[in-house]
Parts: structure tokens; C-alpha cells; sequence
């Protein structure tokens, strides 16, 4: 059978998609009997605000690669695919649409306004499962999964109950990521510190007339001891000045007072091993309010604790009266002012650093003390870090193990609410009536089954209370905040295998049959943010670790090794890149750049190459095919017992042996540029550049051997090429003259030696 004269990715890739579909093959229940073991990857599940990015693109062709291997090789392959519901992301989305028509989702109310978002979420929420499809990504979409389906929610809610009832979620103030734009907390790990140029101001604390001492240090004299800061306006909040005990040139003023200027009040002076002596003066200012290094001090030393920054950017009541209301660059302007007519700066620089922005939408992130929900991470840290220690997860490259470890040994309580709207709500009721400790323990045995917290007058439960179980009066209301999103995907790779459901782990099911599984590949931006928490919820709720290997991809760059940006149109689209030189191009071509940890600064001259690689395949497939060989034997290994086989046959076939071995232990390494390469220069130096040119020169005798001998290692190159362009392969193998032949090349034995 001939090939067309020329290959058209257009013509060929829906096409192909289509039948890889229609086959069911797709689905790990319907391949064929000898497909047993499973093997199972989740796909990280991108947000349903999103289109493919590089980043996709490079992390789906990955997991493709590995899943259509290990679906050759025999396995029982599932590839998890869905999409995150990624709370603020999506809620900002829709709120800018409404802004447009003059709305707010106050003027919708919290209901309707979720509506809105599922309506969003129906019309553009799965673009990037399609665009994937593009890719050649083989999904079993049959399992396709929404981190806000009804039994993931349901998934979600037992979580939820599960740490309350151990004791392990509580309420409770701290100094948290506060971003006045969205209007909620954040996590750490979900801040972007961008470079800024501000100033940095030298501000003269007066000493307190009760304190007699003397020091001529440059940094203060007689009267003074000056701090230096980047947030002049926090300083209302100030509860005390710190140094360093190792820092002599403050010895003598540990213990003593200064007066706050423009609040005029006394204040300490506190000695601290955690303040830095060579930034600025070696003396600050401690807001315990509006730090989290000061907080820590504060609480050290029993400071108070005053929040002059609101949740909405503006100044609070707890400031004297002239910057109350105030936005904070109107308040950091005034107060400077101020502090300048007063003769209380001493000096002004320049100064550039790092600022906290939300990772959603650019805003300057703030610290305000808030009541906020906790989940304690003791234990739960050490449940990550022992399998990690012991070798029974492993990260791929090793280097990122230690960062892992590192951030778990030092890790804080998870702030797990977050005051938006749209997510998994907390399934935490509020008694309404204002009642007695006596009254509200009237029905001991109601409370206990419900789980509550008495004092705070709040209970725990996953349908919502006919009655009040506190105090047996009031209709309770359900608290407004939501679960931060990632709390919900870390129970991706078992929730979405339909736990905690009563037949969920019923021999057979989804769950029994392909959890753990088996690799997670991800970027290292999510590591902690993601990574860590799946391992902890795996072992907690199933009491095994969720996969064995964790391999953490490249990160694409542009070509000048910055990175890319939508907003500064330096962003690369993937689908253009399909449209321009079909999908098997793109894959091969980023394939090609992953070397190692090494990050990828993209080139499009690559996915170029990968175009004229399949061109190159296509046409030497053509060239085979056109002189109508015989079928042989698809999966037989025999024709090195062939008699006559010239000097040329026998070193193709060795070198196929070799280039299997090697693609083999790439694969098994997660080396995927390299194995790469190795198909590259093995079929256009060694297969068409010598071997093809010597086939054409064989006499009548040595061209019957030769043509099994072509057709023999195409097929098998057709094999090992297979997981990184899936496209072509498979339309060359249905036309490939063989015995034995499987109905798709998705299915065909893999080779092995």
C-alpha cells in the first residue's frame, strides 16, 4: 500500500485521533486481554480558566510518551485526564466579565453569581481537554474528572472531617498574606516577588527621658536611635525598635524607651538574634502586626499587637486620626512628609527589592493579622518526609529532594481558608444564638456527633443541620470562606479514582485497580505547593504513597532565557505551532530540548527540524513501500538467523539492537531528549544516509533479504518513534505489508532486548 507523495498533518491527525478513539483503546478496560498490570499517571490538573501553554505542551507530550510506552510494553495504562477548578483564578475571571456590564458579584449575591461561574465554567472550562486532543494526548476522557464534581466534593468534605476530627483543624488570628484586591488570604507559596525600586528611610526614634545614656555611634546620638525602613506608614503599628544582642554599639540601650514618633508613645527597646546587623542601622522598628518575623518576635517578647492596615489597602481606626482611611501610598507619602517637618528622618536613599505581588493578579500582597482556618502540619510533615528520606518516592532529577526536606523542616500551619466565593465552602456551621457556655453544652451527645468547638460556637458537618446541635434554637449558617484550591487537588490521585465512595476500594474497582500510581511529572514551582501535600493525603487517607517517581520537567524559556509572558507577548502558542507544523513536529521538537534538569530556552528552529523529521520518515516510508514488499512476520526476531545477509543488513540490525537498548534506558530514566536524539541520528544517519543508499545497489539475491531487512527495522523504528509522534506512525504502520498485525500501532509489542 503507497503512501501519498506527500505527508499533510492536517489530513492525517483528526483522522488518526478519531480512530484511537472509536478503538476504546484509550481506556485501560478495553485493551486487549494480554494489557494486565496497570499503570496509571494523573495528569496535573490545569485550571479551567486556561489554554495550552509551553508548559502544558511540554508536560503532556512527557506523560504521553511514558503512557504510550508502557500501553505497547503490555500494561493495563490509565491517563487520568481533568481540570482544577483553581478558585481565585476563575473568580477573577468572571468578576472582569461582569465588570464590564457595570456588575460586582455583590450586586449578583453568592448564589447567583455561582451560577454565573458554572455557566463560564460549561462554555470555556474544557478548551484545554480539546486542545490537548490536539497534542495527541491518550487520555482515557471516559475518566475525566472536576475538582468541583459532586463525589469530588464529597472527597473534599470527608478530608475535611477527618482532620477536625483528629484535632488537626483549628481557627485562630495570625499575620497572614493578605491581597486587598482579591480580597482574601494567601498561602506563601502562592506569592510572586517582583523587583522594585522604593526608598529606604532612616527614622529617628527619640529616645524617652527616662533613659539616660550616652552613645556618639553615627547611627544615633544623644537623644536618638534611628531604624531603617522600606514601610514608613507601618510604624504607627509599632510596638517596639530591636537589635541584636551581638550588636555593641546598642548594648546599652537594650531595656530602655523610646517615643513612637507622630503617635507619641512609649515603646521598647528589645534585643533579638533575629535581627540582621548589617541592614541599615542595625536597629528596626517591630510591628508585630504586619510581619511574620515580627510577629514571631513579638509573640517572644509579649508585645502588643496593633493592625493599622486594613483588609481593603487602607489605614484603620487604630491610627492617629490625620491617616486614617488612607490607601497605603497616600499613608507611606503623608507620613514621610510628616516625619521630614517634624526633623524625624535623618536620611532618604534609593533602594531596590523584592516585593510580594499575588500570583493571580499582580497586586502588592500585604501582612494583617486575620482569623483564619489552620490545618496543623507536625505530623503530617513527617508523613511527607519519610518516604522521600527512604527512597520509596523518588525525585527525577535527585537534586530536588533536598529543597523538599528542606521547606518540609521548616514548615508552618497550612492557612486552608480562603474569602472568596467560588470553591469547596467549609463544612463549618455558626451557632446564631448568643448564648452561655451552660446553654450551649445542654446536648452534649448533639455536639459530639456534630464535632464542634463550644466556646467559638461553631460545628462540623457535611449536610446541613436541620437544627442548631449547640444550642438546639437557631437555624445556623454555614461560614462564607472556602478551601484553598489546594487542599482539594491534593487528594487528586485517589479522589479522582472515586474515594472515599463505600465500593471504592471493592476488588476491581478504579481505586483498587490503579492506585498507588505510579509517576507524577510536574514543575518544580508546585513542588511544595502540590507535590508535598498529595504525599502527605495519600498515606493519610489510603495509607500508601501516591506514585514512586516524581519526575520534575524544564521550565521553557524564551530564547534569551527569560521567562515567558502573555502579558508581554513573549508567551508562545502551542496550537499555532500544531497548526503551523502539525502536532508530531511540535512534540519531537520539544522533546528534542529536554536535556536533563537543564531549563529549555525555546527555540521554534527545533519544532522546524521536527517537521522535516517527519517529512524524512514519511518519505522514506514511501520510498519502501513502492516497491511492494512482501509481508513478513510483525513481531518475529528471526531475521538475524537469515542466511546471506549482507555486511550492510547485519550492521543496520545491529545498530537497530543498540538504538533499542538505549531508548529503552532513556525512557526508564526519564532521559527524553535524549532518547530523542538517539532516534534522530539513528534513522536519518544510519537507517536512510546508509543504510536505504546501500539497499539501492543490492543485486536481485541480496534485495529479497533486503527487503524484509527494511521493512523489518522501519517497523520496529515505527515502534520506538511511536510515543513521541504518535500521528505519523500510525498512519505509516496501516499501510506497513505484515503478519500477525495489530489493528493499531498504539497497541503493537513494544521492542525489547
Amino acid at each position: 500500500m503507497e503512501l501519498p507523495k506527500t505527508y499533510n498533518p492536517k489530513e492525517v491527525e483528526d483522522k488518526v485521533y478519531k480512530l484511537w478513539k472509536k478503538s476504546g483503546f484509550l481506556n485501560p478496560d478495553k485493551l486487549p486481554k494480554r494489557h494486565k498490570k496497570p499503570y496509571t499517571i494523573v495528569i496535573p490538573p490545569p485550571n479551567i480558566t486556561g489554554k495550552l501553554h509551553m508548559g502544558h505542551a511540554l508536560n503532556a507530550t512527557i506523560q504521553d510518551i511514558l503512557i504510550r510506552q508502557k500501553r505497547m510494553q503490555g500494561y493495563k495504562t490509565l491517563w487520568l485526564p481533568g481540570t482544577d477548578h483553581a478558585g481565585i483564578a476563575t473568580q477573577n475571571v468572571v468578576e472582569k466579565a461582569l465588570k464590564k456590564q457595570g456588575k460586582s458579584r455583590f450586586d449578583l449575591g453568592r448564589e447567583a453569581f455561582i451560577e454565573k461561574i458554572w455557566e463560564w465554567k460549561k462554555e470555556y472550562g474544557d478548551i484545554i481537554l480539546g486542545q490537548f486532543e490536539k497534542l495527541g494526548a491518550s487520555c482515557d476522557w471516559s475518566r475525566t474528572r472536576f475538582t468541583m464534581d459532586k463525589e469530588y466534593k464529597q472527597a473534599v468534605q470527608q478530608a475535611f472531617l477527618h482532620y477536625f476530627e483528629k484535632g488537626w483543624i483549628y481557627q485562630g488570628e495570625r499575620v497572614i498574606n493578605w491581597c486587598p484586591r482579591c480580597a482574601t488570604s494567601l498561602s506563601d507559596l502562592e506569592l510572586e516577588y517582583k523587583e522594585e525600586k522604593g526608598k529606604l528611610y532612616f527614622i529617628k526614634y527619640k529616645i524617652s527621658e527616662h533613659s539616660s545614656v550616652i552613645n556618639d555611634h553615627s547611627s544615633m546620638d544623644n537623644q536618638f536611635i534611628v531604624v531603617a525602613t522600606t514601610r514608613p506608614e507601618t510604624m504607627l503599628g509599632d510596638t517596639a525598635v530591636a537589635v541584636n544582642p551581638k550588636d555593641e554599639r546598642y548594648k546599652n540601650l537594650v531595656g530602655k524607651k523610646v517615643i513612637l514618633p507622630l503617635v507619641n508613645k512609649e515603646i521598647p527597646i528589645i534585643a533579638d538574634r533575629l535581627i540582621d546587623i548589617e541592614f541599615g542601622t542595625g536597629a528596626v522598628k517591630i510591628t508585630p502586626a504586619h510581619s511574620l518575623q515580627d510577629q514571631e518576635i513579638g509573640a517572644k517578647h509579649k508585645l502588643e499587637t496593633i493592625k493599622v492596615i486594613g483588609k481593603r489597602g487602607e489605614m484603620t481606626d487604630n491610627v492617629p486620626l490625620p491617616y486614617r482611611g488612607l490607601k497605603i501610598i497616600q499613608a507611606r507619602e503623608k507620613v514621610a512628609e510628616d516625619l521630614q517637618n517634624q526633623g524625624m528622618i535623618e536620611k532618604i536613599e534609593d533602594y531596590t527589592h523584592q516585593v510580594p505581588k499575588c500570583y493571580r493578579c499582580n497586586s502588592t500582597v500585604e501582612l494583617i493579622p486575620s482569623l483564619q482556618w489552620f490545618l496543623k502540619m507536625k505530623e503530617l510533615a513527617k508523613t511527607a518526609q519519610d518516604p522521600v528520606e527512604k527512597g520509596k518516592i523518588i525525585f527525577h532529577p535527585k537534586n530536588f529532594e533536598k529543597p523538599y526536606l528542606d521547606w518540609l523542616k521548616n514548615i508552618k500551619d497550612w492557612c486552608i481558608s480562603r474569602q472568596i466565593w467560588w470553591g469547596h465552602r467549609l463544612p463549618v456551621w455558626q451557632c446564631q444564638k448568643t448564648v452561655n457556655s451552660e446553654q450551649r453544652t445542654a446536648n452534649p451527645e448533639a455536639v459530639n456527633s456534630f464535632g464542634a468547638n463550644i466556646e467559638q460556637g461553631y460545628f462540623v458537618s457535611a449536610k446541613k443541620p436541620i437544627k442548631c446541635p449547640i444550642c438546639g434554637k437557631c437555624k445556623p449558617k454555614q461560614v462564607n470562606d472556602v478551601l484553598d484550591t489546594w487542599f482539594s487537588s491534593a487528594l487528586w490521585p485517589f479522589a479522582t479514582l472515586r474515594w472515599p465512595d463505600e465500593k471504592s476500594n471493592d476488588k476491581g474497582s478504579d481505586l483498587e485497580t490503579f492506585y498507588p500510581t505510579d509517576v507524577l511529572s510536574t514543575a518544580r514551582d508546585i513542588v511544595n505547593l502540590w507535590v508535598t501535600r498529595m504525599i502527605f493525603s495519600g498515606q493519610e487517607f489510603m495509607q500508601q504513597i501516591p506514585f514512586k517517581d516524581v519526575y520534575i520537567h524544564s521550565t521553557i524559556l524564551t530564547k534569551d532565557g527569560k521567562r515567558m509572558s502573555k502579558s508581554l507577548g513573549t508567551g508562545i502558542d502551542p496550537i499555532s505551532l500544531i497548526e503551523k507544523y502539525g502536532a508530531d513536529a511540535t512534540r519531537f521538537g520539544i522533546a528534542y530540548q529536554i536535556m536533563g534538569g537543564q531549563d529549555i530556552k525555546f527555540s521554534e528552529d527545533n519544532i522546524a527540524m521536527g517537521k522535516k523529521f517527519c517529512n524524512k520518515t514519511w518519505n522514506a516510508s514511501r520510498f519502501i513501500l513502492m516497491n511492494n514488499p512482501k509481508p513478513i512476520n510483525a513481531n518475529s526476531n528471526k531475521l538475524t538467523q537469515i542466511k546471506d545477509l549482507t555486511q550492510a543488513d547485519k550492521k543496520i540490525l545491529k545498530q537497530l539492537d543498540k538504538t533499542i537498548k538505549s531508548v529503552n534506558k532513556d525512557l526508564e530514566n526519564f532521559l527524553f531528549g535524549k532518547a530523542t536524539h538517539t532516534l534522530y541520528n539513528f534513522f536519518w544517519h544510519d537507517f536512510c544516509d546508509t543504510y536505504i543508499e546501500a539497499s539501492k545497489k543490492q543485486n536481485e539475491k541480496q534485495k529479497k533479504n533486503g527487503e524484509k531487512v527494511l521493512i523489518y527495522v522501519l517497523l520496529n523504528f515505527l515502534k520506538l518513534l511511536h510515543p513521541f509522534a504518535p500521528f505519523i506512525t500510525e498512519e505509516i504502520y496501516s499501510k506497513l505489508p505484515l503478519k500477525n498485525k495489530e489493528k493499531y500501532l498504539m497497541i503493537e509489542k513494544w521492542p525489547n532486548r
